[in-house]
Parts: C-alpha cells; structure tokens; sequence
C-alpha cells in the first residue's frame, strides 16, 4: 500500500512562493472595504493607568476576545465588528468587509459606540490618540507571540515595543483586484501614494521613550525603525510574484508552538524563539534540521505571513497599514479617501500619477509630514481627487485636502 502523502508539507521553494502568491492576492471584481480600528484604553483614575484585562474581559462579556478570555466565545458586536485586544491594551475593532465605505463607516460608528459604552460602565476608557504620550511601554498581553516579539525587537532598538504597547493605528483593506494587471496597479498606487497619504494623516509628534526627534508620525517613525527587514515597503510592479519571494527572505520571528513536536500549537509555552537570522526559505531546505525538528508545513507558512509589517500588506485582500489612529470620528477620513481613489481603473491610474513625485519617500513621509512641500502637495491633490470622485464623502474629503493645504495634521484642527 502507498505511503499517504501530506499535501501540507513543504518541500520547494517555488512551492512556497506560488503558495504565497496564491493566497496573499486573491483574485476577483473589487467590491468590499473593510477596517480596523485602534484605540488606546485607560483607567478612569487620575493616573490614567492601564486597565486590566480580566476588567475589559468582564466589561466585554460575550465579545471578549479569546486572547483575554480563553472560553469566551467571541460574538461580533451588533454591526459586525470583532473586538481585538494588542499587546499593551489598546482595544481594535475589525470590521466585517462592506460593499462601499459609506455602509462600512456607518456599521464602524455604531460598534464603536457599543463598545465604548460596555467600557465605560467598568470604569475604563478609550482613546483617540495615535501614540501614547504619557506611559511608559508596558505589554499586557502574555501570549507567546508577544513575548517572541518583544525579545526580537528589544534586541534591535526601543522602537519595537513602543509600537507594540503605546501606538494606534486606522488600517484599510480592500480586494487586491480582478486580474494580475489590476492587483499591480492597485499595488503600486498603495505603494506610490502611501508617503503622501502618511503625511496627510500623520497626527502623532509625541510617543513617550522614542529618542529625540521632531516627527510627524512617531507611531510610523517606530514601524519603520523596529526591524526594517520585516517592515519594509515592497515597491514592485508584479506584487504576486515579488511578495513571495521577498516573505520567504524575511528572517523568522518566531516557531510556533516551539522548536519540538511535542510542544506544538498556538498557546503552548515552549520555546517560540528562532533561530538567529534564519529565514523560512531556510526552513524549506533544511538548513535548520539541527535546531528545529520538523520541517515546515503550510500552517507554519500561514503563521509566517502574519509575522510580516510592511506598510501595505498582502493577507488575500491588501491591507494599508500606514495610516496613525484619527482624533474622534476622523477615522472616516482616510476610509473615505481610499475608497474614491481606487474606485475605477481611470482614478487609479490618475492617483497614481499625482503621487509618483513623492514615491518612495516613506521616512520623509513619517519624519517632515506636510512641513515638507512636495509631500503637502501630493497629499492635498489625492484628497481633492479623492472629494471629487466620492458619492458621499465630498465635504469631509475636500476640508481634508484644505487642511493639508494649511500644513496642519488633523488633531490641530479637530476641536476648531
């Protein structure tokens, strides 16, 4: 009788990459948007101290995540959105994917209104800041993953747990395309316009234990600095092949479940850590059989893939991750924004052009912000592109371009 093959082994690298490229860029009319929002929590006490997290699991009931509450069994909040928990408590509601960024914005608002309701009643508040400016770094969160990373990054630099603990984010996602050639335009618009977009909602000066600095994105400032492999924009005109490769280059963060079969699974407590400098396309060719005892399978793939920070990433759907947390209902913004600019083939094409002068200026981007002319510019004429392509979102889009017109980030202006 025939030896039963694992279909989920590994055993080439061209293997892994089509395997990437496969799912990473799922392929298909775009319709859907979705988003995620962060939030830093506190204590109503006068220190503002960080809440703990059996309180936001009590406070959270039934939505409680897993991560925090083992047996809870994670029910979305009333519009869809699932309720996250990241490292140093800040709370992150992800949104079920939408057909248009009005629907998605309205179901966002209502959840979040649930949300901070259920935590207020248990004494804890959330809130709208992109970088905590007053706490040190503090991980709450005891997972392996978060223990991994926190070894890893501390080893590179401060910055990594600084975004771990004390940073907020507005993330995007939106369908990677019909066709190769649409997921490439897509992609490089993402890529091109990202500097641009960065600077034009960059609203975090000051984050607690950076070193000195004046930037307009310390949230940015600390994605770009933790571990630049892992973080690295990936400027490419073919996404679906590059992205392969360039994920199986990344050295590995961490082994899931350990470096022994026996530990194996997502919350065991064995040692997680990777080899140093190793990579995933290590892994394959069995480079690292004398220090990890199995090969690597799909799912260590899938897990490696999570690992990745690069400001737009490939997860089926494309994620933009550059963008800090807005002052109040701001978030609206930037969600709007994307949606219009990649609405038709035409549009993209015109946004993308609009951005090409400051493409490729991620540090600058996170650093000067709108301080610095050409960025200012571009930010402004995708936004008036933008206000002038949306069905919805005219007036908030075109006060947004006219603010970036004045050089001031949105939290200057929220309160006038």
């Amino acid at each position: 009788m025939a030896m039963a093959v694992d279909s989920r082994r590994l055993t080439t690298r061209a293997a892994a990459e089509a395997y990437v490229g496969g799912v990473c860029f799922k392929l298909g009319p775009p319709r859907l948007i979705g988003a995620e929002l962060e939030w830093l929590t506190a204590r109503d006490d006068p220190a503002r101290s960080r809440p703990d997290l059996g309180d936001v699991a009590a406070a959270l009931g039934p939505h409680a995540p897993t991560s925090i509450a083992p047996s809870s069994p994670a029910l979305t909040l009333p519009s869809g959105s699932a309720v996250t928990i990241e490292p140093g408590g800040q709370i992150e509601l992800s949104s079920a994917p939408l057909t248009s960024a009005e629907d998605l914005c309205a179901a966002l608002a209502a959840d979040e209104a649930v949300l901070r309701r259920l935590l207020r009643a248990a004494g804890i508040t959330v809130h709208s800041r992109a970088a905590d400016r007053s706490r040190p770094a503090q991980r709450l969160l005891r997972l392996p993953r978060y223990r991994v990373m926190e070894e890893r990054f501390d080893g590179l630099g401060p910055f990594g747990r600084l975004m771990m603990c004390n940073t907020a984010a507005a993330q995007v996602s939106v369908d990677a395309g019909a066709d190769p050639a649409e997921v490439s335009a897509r992609w490089r618009l993402l890529q091109d316009a990202g500097p641009a977009l960065l600077a034009a909602f960059a609203c975090s000066p000051r984050l607690r234990g950076t070193p000195d600095g004046e930037w307009a994105s310390q949230r940015m400032r600390a994605w770009l600095e933790l571990d630049p492999d892992r973080t690295r924009p990936l400027p490419t005109d073919d996404p679906i092949a590059d992205y392969g490769r360039w994920a199986l280059d990344v050295p590995l963060l961490c082994v899931v479940g350990g470096r022994g079969v026996g530990g194996r699974g997502a919350d065991s407590d064995g040692d997680w850590s990777a080899p140093p400098g190793a990579t995933f396309a290590d892994w394959i060719a069995g480079a690292l059989d004398s220090e990890i005892d199995r090969r690597p399978d799909l799912a260590d793939l899938d897990y490696h893939l999570t690992t990745l920070f690069p400001p737009v990433r490939a997860a089926g759907h494309l994620e933009v991750r550059y963008l800090d947390a807005q002052p109040g209902d701001l978030w609206r913004v930037p969600i709007a924004a994307l949606a219009a600019l990649l609405g038709d083939r035409d549009t993209v094409a015109e946004a993308t052009a609009i951005a090409a002068p400051t493409a490729g200026r991620w540090r600058d981007g996170a650093e000067f912000g709108l301080r610095d002319g050409e960025l200012r510019r571009a930010a402004s004429e995708l936004l008036f592109l933008a206000a002038a392509r949306s069905s919805r979102f005219e007036e908030e889009l075109a006060a947004a371009a006219e603010r970036c017109c004045r050089g001031t980030n949105p939290a200057e202006e929220y309160h006038r």
